[in-house]
């Protein structure tokens, strides 16, 4: 289905994430480089979302603007009910502290920190004076409460994705993006890790968008979004839920 053919964003206090005419882009040598092209786009909070595209087509670059990381070049961006269009660096610091968590292909641990460290971190930024005793928590949700004390170079690649998983869920976001997480696992552990990642995402019953160039994977999520030449292309419902 086009995304012509979908409902227009419905602006609904519901949406944890809401795009409106969003385009990103930069001055190259021979002018401007367009990366996003008017992006319309509503999440509502639960929803589990795929964004499918051809490496270049703008699909971290839209996770990246979601996220706040990156700054709008015209249009709207609100993220968790806040507008961040035009949001500081220190308020959207704290946003993506208390709202968003963020998974990474490539894990982004701290190697001098154990995985329980790693975990604390966003709890501790917040001034959260249990901090330890909820990092301890999330890592025994995903099985790894035998490996809190281990530094990132002595844990697998999936103990340590398992471990930025529960980085992102600890503070409870209302929105979980993900990055192709299983880029860097193999087929079996990459299985094992996206089961936890979903089973995460409803636990703290965040929005979960999840980049990703495995169709079989994408069809999981309950909605898929086609992404090419930094346009969204298709939009549809593949599955009931919130």
């Amino acid at each position: 289905m086009s995304v012509q053919e979908t409902n227009a964003p419905s602006g609904s206090e519901n949406n944890v994430i809401s795009l409106k005419d969003a385009s990103l882009s930069f001055a190259g040598n021979t002018g401007q480089v367009d990366i996003l092209k008017d992006i319309n786009l509503d999440i509502p909070a639960g929803q589990s979302v795929a964004i499918l595209g051809p490496s270049g087509a703008g699909k971290t670059s839209l996770l990246m603007l979601i996220s706040g990381l990156e700054t709008l070049s015209s249009g709207k961006a609100v993220l968790a009910g806040q507008d961040i269009t035009t949001m500081d660096e220190d308020k959207l610091a704290r946003l993506r502290r208390d709202h968003v968590g963020i998974v990474f292909q490539a894990f982004r641990l701290i190697p001098s920190m154990t995985a329980l460290q790693n975990v604390a971190v966003p709890l501790e930024l917040a001034g959260d004076t249990a901090a330890n005793e909820k990092a301890a928590d999330a890592l025994k949700s995903l099985g790894l409460g035998h490996r809190m004390g281990h530094l990132p170079d002595q844990l697998s690649g999936g103990e340590q994705q398992r471990v930025a998983i529960a980085r992102a869920i600890v503070t409870r976001p209302d929105i979980l993006l993900a990055d192709e997480p299983t880029g860097n696992l193999d087929s079996a552990t990459g299985a094992s890790v996206i089961k936890e990642l979903f089973a995460a995402a409803a636990s703290v019953k965040a929005a979960l968008v999840l980049i990703t160039h495995d169709e079989g994977l994408a069809t999981r999520c309950q909605r898929l979004l086609r992404i090419e030449d930094g346009k969204l292309t298709t939009d549809e419902q593949i599955k009931a839920g919130a």
